[in-house]
């Protein structure tokens, strides 16, 4: 399995185990060897993996990030493109400079996606020209993602309830219920959410959330965060998930 990441989480459990105690016999003062059932804590190592993503499930994320965006739009929710807009023609609270800049950007990413949608669903198959032109869209995605990330966030509390923020919130939860996998000892990995479809994963998310699950609880956090960074960073290499993991760590995020 090709991984994005992994990290190690120790889950604290509850066993029963046979025990052998001394005591001292009253009557005779003989030493006599007991074996009893005692309940103890154990920290079991587990090793939480990241899956990366292959093409099917790329183009499946995508999908369900249109799909979430389309219903915000439905439901007259603004997209950050409509806001921008709002804003570079009519000043207030996001700069004008900036707010031309990110129309810019936004309608730069819509045709980049559009590039990608139009490619990716090719029915009479794909040439290598194809792969390339598919392999250098999906890396000028996440560039262009992250050089908006970094401009959003100064403006961060008018872009949070966007069509935009809604649907990247959505396919951020599709990648994590999708990707993450768990290993216990010598194990094969196994998926932390199971499911056939989209929905029973996150029945599976719903339920260790309201069950307050201990395994949930410790990694659910991580998750989202490697995740998150992979998705709006370019080309994030395994030293900067190692030094995201040690600030995570260190509580410096």
């Amino acid at each position: 399995m090709k991984e994005i990441y992994s990290f190690e989480v120790e889950l604290e459990k509850e066993v029963e185990k046979v025990v052998e105690k001394t005591i001292i016999d009253k009557d005779s003062g003989e030493e006599k060897k007991l074996s009893v059932n005692e309940k103890i804590i154990e920290k079991e190592p587990i090793r939480v993996i990241i899956k990366e993503p292959n093409r099917r499930q790329i183009e499946e994320a995508d999908m369900e990030y249109s799909i979430e965006m389309s219903q915000c739009v439905k439901r007259g929710i603004l997209t950050k493109a409509m806001l921008a807009k709002k804003y570079s023609d009519s000043g207030g609270l996001l700069a004008e400079e900036d707010a031309r800049l990110l129309t810019s950007k936004y309608a730069d990413l819509s045709k980049l996606q559009t590039d990608f949608t139009r490619i990716s669903t090719k029915t009479s198959g794909k040439s290598e020209g194809d792969e390339k032109k598919e392999a250098k869209i999906i890396g000028e995605i996440a560039e262009l993602r992250r050089e908006i990330v970094n401009m959003e966030t100064a403006y961060a509390s008018l872009f949070n309830h966007t069509a935009d923020t809604k649907a990247q919130n959505r396919v951020i939860l599709w990648y994590v219920l999708n990707l993450a996998y768990i290993a216990r000892g010598e194990e094969d990995p196994e998926e932390f959410f199971p499911g056939e479809t989209f929905e029973e994963r996150e029945q599976v998310y719903y339920d260790f959330d309201e069950t307050d699950d201990e395994l949930y609880n410790l990694i659910q956090g991580k998750l989202a965060t490697f995740i998150s960074y992979w998705y709006f960073t370019a080309g994030a290499t395994k030293e900067d998930l190692v030094q995201l993991d040690k600030d995570i760590e260190e509580g410096n995020i």
